[in-house]
């Protein structure tokens, strides 16, 4: 079980991502997160892995294709089918 999920969808969430991640990860909460459509830049952010930890990253594979072709994908790559199982899992889900 997932406490949280966050689901990036937009390249400007790293501002408000890693806050919540911070936060959740004081309170001893488990994260995931999810990167879909240009939220998939995010990832790569060089202060992503330090935030994220021993967190679960997913990305969806289409998007990351999309807008970084020909770049190696920074974290574990997913479908929609993987977000969909993930959001199965999570008590609770911060879309961004």
């Amino acid at each position: 079980m997932i406490d949280v999920l966050f689901h990036v969808t937009h390249r400007d969430s790293a501002r408000y991502l890693f806050p919540l991640i911070a936060a959740a990860r004081r309170r001893g909460a488990s994260i995931a997160c999810f990167f879909t459509f240009d939220g998939v830049g995010v990832a790569s952010d060089p202060g992503f892995k330090q935030a994220i930890g021993e967190g679960r990253a997913v990305m969806c594979e289409e998007s990351w294709h999309r807008f970084h072709p020909g770049r190696p994908c920074p974290v574990e790559a997913g479908s929609q089918t993987v977000n969909s199982a993930l959001m199965g899992e999570a008590k609770r889900v911060v879309s961004l």
